[in-house]
């Protein structure tokens, strides 16, 4: 159906509908506004500005909303001509301007807001997340876009109570159950709420809500006659007892009987409280208790109470703050009536939303936004919708943004959040592989800033990795610890792959590498961590050469500096051919004359099998047998290697390294070295520990008198939980 179709079988209906709205507005709107706004809508429909959606008229949805806004909540000038004129604006027929200049700017904010509002309603999967919620009052600043909103899905549940499309027609209740009705009653628009409810009921189970209202329908006079006589002596009682009060009584709404069987699993003779009555007690706060027993002994007195359902939440309050005396007494015509008892406090509270179940949770205190809710109804009841347009801005939710996904699932995540941000909450696979994303269609970085109600895709690539750069582009913690986690694993393999490279090149050389000489030439050139230093070798910013360089030259260092028992190996014999002589040059404490010293390389230890190597300053430099530059040495030069062997006692401590691998457990640090001081003839030097995937290597550096006690160190470590090896690695 086209507009003008829409227009010509629907005339009398829009005719009728325009002609209430004039009356409506004729006192609030001047005339020369509704005749200009009118003349605009004419020329729109003539320009297809008003199509329809699903069979419903925009226009007619239009006025039924605007002449419902004016009889359920208030006749507002900016309002109405904003539900007129929010069509031709977002169809770019009159220009901002030209608003501005026939109606003035408040109309404007309030056109912008509502077309920014209707943007959501493409994310219908959404409606269901409480984020929904948070996201439509983030949007705007007005909260008179959001009464308009609400009573918009009033006047909408209305027209399509005969439409053909089921499906649409649920997927609006839901919508109006899920979101609408929450926020109308927090407001203070019980009449709309309970009929939004109602109407959401009556679509999405038909036969329940025929079956409760045909039993209304029948006993309806009957009913509330029965509530007048029911209040009446409780009246006269509640006055002779000197208390200040107030008492409402009502028939419950359909969808909170409905609600009432589906909880109880009962029919609807099964439900005790049809009727509801509420005394409201005007008390101050320490008389609170007092008083309300006193009219729960008078409601008594009159009626039988059934005492399996007093609910004393006075005494005890419920966890969410809700306070009230709850009784089922038996009134005339044996009915059971739900009485509840509370004073002006306790109903206010009550009645802001503090107990109810749809309260927002989160994103500011509870109280803030009660409070600016509350405002806000004051408002309404006071000075009406003319009062709330001067109503501070809600930014409720204004350190978050809320963002889709093309499927329609809704994000929430903290203002100033990222497009990466956003990938790495989706998944961290997601987030690891993304290159950046389109939003709303447009291709957009990952620094990209999300805004509220952005429909985000990420775009990824199988061979992309995190950097470190990214922590620059993040705020989330998810996000920032995935990228560290990231990029810490890959320095390690890149790392442990260096360390291959580098080991083989220095047994291509015959050098045995010492991790104790190696972790100071780290040290000297700068890098923080072996990690580090091994990362920046695959990456080529280090040369394997100069490396091995330095080793050599920090050994030859290391080994002059070694204190020396005075004496001159030239008082020993060798026989200048290329074997090695037959002497045997016996060390230790006990030895006098002889210039040795142990090497670095492999620190010999009293036990180990041990030779000397003639040195071209003289002395003796003492090696393990299994050194590799013992034997890169032998091989050159036979002809100055030295049988040798200890004297059999010392009191000196050698340094010794031991690799220790293990599970990266709390405290095994701390039990290892509490363990090794604990020994005798042991002391700690040194240790240093890397840890990753919860697994730790340790090296340390130990003094020890011999290998005897080396070997009692060894087993005491693996003895301990957590440890897997230890190996001696100098």
């Amino acid at each position: 159906m086209d507009n003008h179709d829409s227009m010509n079988t629907s005339g009398s209906n829009l005719a009728n509908t325009v002609k209430q709205l004039i009356s409506m507005v004729h006192s609030i709107v001047p005339v020369d506004d509704v005749l200009t706004a009118w003349a605009m809508v004419r020329r729109g429909v003539d320009a297809g500005c008003y199509r329809s959606y699903n069979g419903i008229s925009f226009l007619e949805q239009s006025l039924r909303t605007a002449v419902l806004f004016g009889q359920m909540v208030a006749v507002d000038r900016s309002m109405m001509l904003s539900l007129l004129l929010c069509h031709l604006r977002r169809d770019d027929f009159i220009t901002e301007q030209e608003m501005i200049d026939s109606f003035g700017t408040d109309v404007v904010r309030i056109v912008n807001a509502i077309f920014k509002v209707s943007q959501l309603y493409h994310h219908r999967a959404s409606i269901q997340s409480e984020n929904y919620q948070k996201l439509l009052l983030a949007l705007t600043d007005d909260i008179r876009v959001i009464l308009l909103m609400i009573v918009d899905r009033l006047a909408l549940l209305r027209a399509i109570e005969n439409h053909p499309d089921h499906e649409f027609v649920a997927s609006i209740a839901n919508e109006v159950r899920l979101l609408y009705a929450p926020l109308a009653h927090r407001l203070g628009l019980y009449g709309v709420k309970s009929e939004l409810e109602d109407l959401s009921l009556k679509y999405l189970n038909p036969k329940a809500y025929a079956q409760i209202n045909e039993k209304l329908i029948e006993t309806k006079e009957h009913r509330e006659a029965y509530v007048v006589d029911f209040i009446k002596p409780l009246r006269t009682l509640l006055a002779q007892a000197g208390l200040k009060f107030e008492i409402k009584g009502r028939t419950k709404t359909i969808n909170s009987i409905w609600n009432k069987m589906k909880n109880k699993h009962v029919d609807l003779n099964g439900i005790y409280d049809l009727f509801a009555i509420r005394i409201i007690i005007d008390t101050p706060p320490e008389r609170e208790k007092i008083e309300c027993w006193m009219a729960y002994s008078i409601v008594t007195d009159v009626y039988v109470a059934n005492p399996s359902r007093l609910k004393d939440w006075i005494t005890i309050p419920k966890t969410n703050g809700y306070e009230s005396l709850h009784i089922t007494v038996k009134g005339p015509e044996d009915k059971w009536v739900e009485v509840q008892i509370r004073t002006k406090r306790m109903d206010d509270v009550a009645e802001r939303g503090l107990a109810a179940h749809w309260r927002y949770k989160g994103i500011k205190s509870e109280a803030e936004v009660d409070t600016w809710m509350t405002n806000v109804r004051e408002l309404l009841e006071s000075d009406g919708v003319k009062g709330i347009g001067n109503a501070p801005a809600m930014n409720m939710y204004d350190k978050e943004v809320f963002v889709f996904t093309p499927k329609g699932d809704l994000f929430q995540l903290p203002a100033g959040a990222t497009l990466l941000d956003f990938a790495f909450a989706i998944h961290t696979g997601v987030g690891s592989r993304c290159i950046g994303g389109k939003v709303d269609g447009r291709n957009q970085k990952i620094n990209y800033l999300l805004k509220n109600g952005d429909t985000v895709e990420i775009n990824t690539l199988s061979t992309q990795v995190p950097r470190l750069d990214w922590l620059n582009f993040v705020i989330t913690p998810k996000a920032r610890n995935a990228i560290r986690q990231a990029v810490n694993e890959a320095n390690i393999r890149k790392a442990d792959m260096a360390r291959e490279l580098v080991q083989r090149r220095f047994k291509n050389r015959k050098i045995d590498l010492d991790e104790g000489i190696m972790a100071k030439i780290i040290q000297k050139m700068g890098y923080k961590s072996i990690i580090d230093f091994y990362v920046a070798v695959d990456d080529e910013l280090i040369d394997i050469n100069l490396i091995v360089e330095r080793y050599e030259q920090m050994y030859q260092k290391l080994n002059d500096e070694q204190p020396a028992v005075q004496g001159a190996a030239t008082d020993f014999v060798f026989t200048g051919s290329d074997t090695p002589g037959t002497d045997i040059l016996v060390i230790g404490d006990n030895v006098k004359g002889v210039n040795f010293k142990l090497s670095k390389c492999c620190n010999p230890i009293l036990g180990d099998k041990i030779k000397g190597f003639v040195a071209s300053d003289g002395a003796v430099k003492i090696h393990r047998t299994s050194c590799g530059n013992l034997k890169h040495l032998e091989s050159r030069y036979p002809y100055r290697i030295i049988r040798s062997a200890w004297s059999g006692t010392t009191g000196s401590q050698f340094m010794a390294t031991l690799k220790v691998v293990g599970k990266d457990d709390i405290g095994i640090v701390t039990n290892i070295t509490s363990l090794i001081n604990k020994i005798g003839d042991t002391v700690l030097r040194g240790i240093s520990i890397n840890s990753s995937e919860g697994s730790f290597e340790g090296h340390l550096v130990i003094g020890v008198s011999s290998t005897e006690n080396l070997r009692k160190i060894i087993k005491t470590i693996l003895g301990i939980k957590g440890v897997r090896n230890v190996e001696r690695t100098a």
